[in-house]
């Protein structure tokens, strides 16, 4: 199967937090480039919303948004999973944001609440703690201690859906693997453990369409992070 990659080269959602992820998609693949608009979140992500494609490439998360819009139309009972050191179920705003794509994504009646999987957070504010409530969600502690069952349950989770979204914010992976991003949190993944579940779920039958987010070039230390998405890429497509 030839994958068709979609490049969107956006950071207005990181709200300023991580300027110059924008850069990332032209440095990791060939593909077809989504116009963004940096004075319209709304446009940028009806435009996106709109794009056909099977790898997405950003760019920060709130591309999600646009992306899983679309997405969600093609299938009756959609789902996600999220790897990412965040939830990103902070209150939402009126356009979304790489800190609340999600809960808007559900609070818009796009998303089920149950039909999430959130892999590796491990820095939850208050807010997304009471979000987390009745959600599939684990924390890095509970994938040191058995990855490999983590990764059972996963997938066993994503059985449930006919179409299924995977989300890969780079920062689940710790900063040793991964400097280039917004938010540096220390404790994450390795990349062998990133790749271990990655390996496994490219498998699944109702896997239809990926990202690959918050990869920032201008804050990366001898072209490591961008090395790593290009594993990961490497990986999801083969």
């Amino acid at each position: 199967m030839i994958m068709i990659f979609v490049k969107v080269p956006y950071s207005r959602g990181s709200l300023g937090k991580n300027n110059g992820c924008e850069k990332a998609p032209n440095l990791l693949v060939d593909g077809e480039i989504i116009q963004v608009d940096n004075s319209n979140i709304d446009l940028t992500m009806e435009n996106i919303s709109h794009a056909k494609g099977d790898f997405f490439i950003g760019g920060d998360h709130s591309i999600t948004y646009g992306s899983f819009k679309g997405f969600a139309k093609e299938f009756s009972n959609p789902g996600i999973i999220v790897f990412d050191a965040h939830p990103d179920l902070e209150v939402s705003t009126n356009s979304a944001t790489h800190e609340d794509y999600l809960s808007k994504l559900i609070e818009d009646g796009i998303l089920k609440k149950e039909n999430v999987i959130l892999v590796g957070i491990r820095n939850i504010s208050r807010n997304e703690l009471k979000f987390l409530s009745g959600m599939n969600y684990f924390t890095m502690e509970r994938i040191f201690r058995n990855e490999e069952d983590i990764c059972d349950s996963v997938m066993e989770l994503a059985l449930k859906f006919d179409g299924l979204y995977l989300s890969i914010d780079i920062d689940v992976l710790d900063p040793a693997f991964a400097p280039g991003t917004g938010y540096l949190e220390v404790g994450g993944m390795g990349v062998n453990e990133l790749l271990y579940f990655l390996k496994r779920l490219r498998k699944l039958r109702n896997l239809k369409r990926i990202d690959l987010v918050e990869i920032n070039p201008d804050k990366d230390i001898n072209g490591v992070t961008i090395k790593t998405g290009r594993k990961i890429i490497e990986v999801l497509s083969c």
